[in-house]
């Protein structure tokens, strides 16, 4: 699914007399509202979505699969998202 997609998805959700435009300015919005958050290291609680963060990971020792080489990795910030028991339950019945 596709920022396009999702734009689509809202107009269908909101219904008449909300433009693409706009529907699109409120996603970009929010999409930019949760990026500054993230970058300031804050958590983005979405209740029955999930939450998205930012997590330390360990500088480390790793190896070039192609030479066998030892490499060292180092500390970095990656995001990360935690799905709500709702949306993991929600797409569990679907699979099935």
């Amino acid at each position: 699914m596709t920022k396009a997609d999702l734009v689509e998805e809202v107009m269908e959700v909101i219904g008449p007399g909300v433009t693409k435009k706009d529907c699109a300015l409120i996603l970009e919005g929010f999409l930019s509202a949760a990026k500054r958050g993230l970058e300031k290291g804050e958590a983005i609680e979405i209740r029955g979505f999930g939450t998205l963060a930012v997590r330390k990971r360990k500088g480390r020792m790793a190896r070039n699969p192609r030479t066998g080489e030892a490499v060292e990795v180092p500390a970095r910030s990656v995001p990360v998202f935690k799905p709500s028991k709702h949306l993991r339950s929600q797409i569990e019945r679907k699979v099935r």
